[in-house]
């Protein structure tokens, strides 16, 4: 294949990828911009995220279902066309059922676009350039969610909150217009739908996204809600697993992808790198806007440098993947993400901008290195009949990772911030001299009310601040424990064979 069209290729593919991935965060910070114009609560304008999370990881995995009945090429162009109206169905939506009901629309349109994007990739390009291949890929998926809230961000300040899903509409009909003409097409294979597995999968999958997105809020295992949620959720995979280990018809996807190796390993690996990555992306906005008071555009631009330097190390990385094993590489990302997490816990209520920005730009080399060599070994020992259903698995559990980690890490802020209240509350009391001496300035003593407003609202930072401080420390273990997973995966350096890629232990 020319390199000109393999060119033309990956920029169809891209955008596509581009145009999902940034709707996962680019609406964040637009909410409550939201909320007075449809009329919503600041619980009800949630839905807006939850509802296009739920529908995207409920469809991602019938990527290889659709691919085969349809054809690659004609299932991307749905796909495209789709996400495009949904997009400008959301930004003319005039309430709260009319955009969540858009946004449902968006995730079941854009739930292939990532997978059949990276299937693409890895077909379209031989194995000695299959890291160059997930360079270009991984800068979409990557780049896009770290962008998100600064282009989000500059749109609704600038424009209006609509904007930030009218942005899809060139980039949609740019890659809709690329695919016609240059996507090849693969053969369409005769495929009986699975319902059955279908209606457990959508059980476990939108049960567990949806305790993931509200438990923190609803206050997990104590709100009836929940409990029905992690029930449905459990009875949803277990009968899934039974169903497709029982069977007689072809499940709606095969479990035995997951007996290989590095294709089982790296997904778990990708499912734990979210924690870290997104973990990371929610705590720093919120540390930045909330305690530091940093307008929301700021705090977009100093989350820039996290994209823009993951996006270079990508394009390195991707070059270096035939020279050094690729667990070598992932390896080295993994340090270099720790060390940047580690020196986030070093923040604290006085730090200048240059304190905050330079463990995003570690940190942001880490994630590059991590993201390319996971994503090119990860296929590197299946089948190439195997890719584009592999791909919907792969993408479903970055997705997951993702929501786990987010959870995982809010949930840990919260109880860490009322650890730390409780704690350094204790110390408080009138007897104590350097107390007195903090509020003998203002004029207060620590049994008058002004001084008793005063501490209140101090402890209460500095409870704040120690809480952010410990949930990057769990961001930073996070990646400590990804390292020996990597030492499981097998495979050298990329040099242009199947050879190659399976050589090592």
């Amino acid at each position: 294949m020319a390199d000109s069209r393999r060119l033309l290729i990956s920029i169809a593919v891209m955008s596509a990828t581009v145009m999902q991935v940034l709707d996962t965060t680019i609406v964040n910070v637009a909410l409550p911009h939201m909320e007075g114009q449809l009329g919503a609560t600041p619980e009800q304008i949630s839905w807006v995220l939850t509802s296009y999370l739920v529908a995207s990881a409920i469809f991602m995995p019938l990527t290889g279902y659709f691919s085969d009945r349809l054809g690659r090429r004609r299932y991307l162009l749905i796909s495209i066309t789709g996400f495009v109206i949904s997009s400008m169905l959301c930004g003319v939506s005039l309430n709260l059922g009319e955009i969540v009901l858009a946004r449902l629309m968006q995730g079941i349109f854009g739930a292939a676009l990532v997978p059949l994007s990276q299937a693409i990739m890895v077909d379209t390009y031989p194995l000695n350039e299959r890291g160059k291949a997930m360079a270009i890929w991984g800068l979409g998926v990557m780049v896009g969610p770290i962008l998100g809230p600064t282009l989000g961000g500059y749109l609704t300040q600038v424009l209006s909150w609509r904007y930030t899903f009218f942005i899809n509409l060139p980039v949609g009909i740019l890659s809709l217009a690329l695919a016609f003409r240059v996507v090849p097409d693969t053969p369409r294979r005769a495929r009986d739908m699975d319902w059955t597995g279908f209606v457990f999968l959508s059980l476990f999958i939108g049960g567990l996204q949806f305790l993931l997105d509200r438990g923190n809020q609803d206050g997990w295992l104590s709100s009836s809600t929940i409990r029905i949620a992690t029930a449905t959720s459990a009875l949803g995979l277990m009968s899934f697993v039974f169903h497709a280990l029982t069977s007689k018809h072809r499940p709606l996807f095969r479990l035995g992808l997951f007996r290989d190796r590095n294709f089982t390993i790296a997904s778990i690996v990708l499912a734990i790198f979210g924690l870290g990555m997104y973990g990371s992306m929610v705590l720093q906005p919120m540390m930045l806007e909330s305690l530091l008071h940093y307008p929301t555009l700021t705090t977009g631009l100093a989350m820039a440098p996290r994209g823009i330097v993951s996006a270079v190390s990508m394009l390195v990385v991707g070059r270096l993947i035939t020279k050094f094993s690729p667990r070598l590489l992932i390896s080295a990302g993994i340090v270099f993400s720790t060390l940047g997490s580690l020196a986030m816990t070093h923040y604290d209520l006085h730090i200048g901008i240059f304190t905050v920005i330079w463990p995003i730009l570690i940190q942001g080399l880490g994630l590059g290195m991590i993201y390319v060599p996971l994503s090119t070994i990860a296929f590197s020992t299946l089948p190439s009949a195997d890719s584009t259903e592999a791909a919907g698995l792969f993408s479903l559990m970055r997705t997951i990772g993702s929501s786990i980690g987010i959870s995982i890490v809010t949930t840990a802020f919260t109880q860490e911030t009322q650890v730390a209240w409780n704690q350094m509350g204790g110390h408080i009391n009138p007897f104590n001299p350097a107390l007195q001496s903090y509020l003998a300035p203002l004029g207060l003593t620590p049994d008058s009310t002004g001084g008793a407003l005063v501490l209140a609202h101090e402890l209460a930072r500095q409870a704040v601040m120690r809480a952010f401080i410990d949930s990057f420390m769990l961001v930073a273990v996070s990646f400590v424990f990804m390292l020996p997973l990597t030492l499981l995966l097998k495979g050298g350096p990329l040099k242009g064979g199947a050879e190659a890629a399976v050589a090592g232990e």
